[in-house]
């Protein structure tokens, strides 16, 4: 089988493994573009290179993609979500969809953890005024005016307990801090975490996390019902998607200074709009531009992930692989 490989796989230990899996394996990264592919240039590279199989990343593989190339063996997608796919055509062609849930769960982990702390420890205005040459005469000025708190201690809530919360929970566990978790799909063997009901996590949680996929039950469900519980000293956090929580009442409380602020990766427009930016801008928030999840090391994760797919997949016969994302199909293959 020959395979085009449009995401990166910088690796080397990575890609040789991948050659070895297959007959041929024509890489072309879409990051010399600085941008994903396109239909018609995806098009135009699975004709060029006669590829049996595809492993993307960004690239937008439509309907169209699909149904010009129905003999494709399968689709991989570096992602932890498959959204750049038509999934729907895929399954109805029968091509096989994987992809590489938790690749990037220690990345969101540690950023979701460090900026907290800096939240926690009024760090940024601690650095503005330093910078601003504020430091005047005195030992304990900055020591009173910048004083903060420690994550120890507190009780952490994750709304939703995937990959990304549970690798949270397994590192603040020794901080130690509490760990509560909203999950209708899954429980922890772990009884250190405490799985509750959303009203009792917004109100006793310090820190809530919103680590929630977007689908119809999702979008817009973290609402000033849920939001209106949060403590006063509490802090807000997403790093998932801006569209799981609606945003005029997550404004609300954040212009009101009804918390003690939040911490923001995701925005309802990206590029965000007006709406965005009074939460961008404002001096309780810490606002980062999409990028818990962008470490070098997340494409090394995504490339090892996704060989083991395939080695589990088409050479060890195993079809109930997790990332094994249209299994409807099985019924056709």
């Amino acid at each position: 089988m020959k395979v085009l490989l449009t995401a990166p796989y910088e690796n080397e230990g990575a890609l040789r493994e991948l050659e070895g899996l297959f007959d041929e394996v024509v890489y072309r990264s879409w990051k010399p573009n600085g941008r994903a592919y396109n239909p018609e240039e995806l098009m135009a590279l699975l004709q060029e290179t006669g590829a049996d199989g595809l492993i993307s990343e960004h690239d937008e593989i439509t309907a169209e993609v699909l149904y010009a190339n129905p003999h494709l063996k399968f689709v991989g997608i570096c992602r932890g979500t498959p959204s750049n796919i038509d999934l729907k055509v895929a399954t109805e062609l029968g091509i096989p969809v994987f992809n590489t849930p938790a690749r990037n769960a220690q990345a969101v982990a540690e950023m979701f953890i460090a900026n907290v702390i800096t939240l926690m420890r009024n760090t940024i205005p601690a650095i503005n005024w330093l910078e601003g040459k504020n430091w005047g005469e005195g030992a304990h000025t900055s020591y009173l005016q910048f004083k903060g708190n420690e994550l120890a201690g507190k009780k952490v809530g994750m709304v939703g307990f995937g990959a990304v919360g549970q690798y949270i929970a397994r590192m603040l566990k020794d901080f130690p801090a509490h760990i509560y978790y909203y999950d209708p799909y899954y429980t922890d063997p772990n009884a250190d975490f405490k799985k509750v009901d959303l009203e009792e996590l917004f109100t006793v949680c310090d820190v809530v996390g919103i680590h929630l996929p977007v689908t119809p039950e999702t979008k817009g469900m973290i609402d000033k019902r849920y939001l209106s519980l949060l403590k006063s000293d509490a802090i807000f956090v997403n790093t998932a998607r801006a569209v799981v929580v609606n945003k005029d009442d997550l404004l609300e409380i954040i212009e009101n200074e009804k918390i003690r602020g939040a911490v923001l990766d995701v925005f309802y427009n990206e590029p965000p709009d007006e709406i965005d930016y009074k939460m961008i801008l404002n001096k309780n928030v810490i606002a980062t531009p999409h990028i818990a999840g962008a470490t070098h090391e997340v494409e090394d994760h995504h490339a090892f992930i996704m060989n083991n797919n395939i080695r589990e997949f088409f050479h060890n016969g195993n079809k109930t692989i997790k990332q094994f994302v249209n299994k409807a199909i099985l019924e056709t293959i």
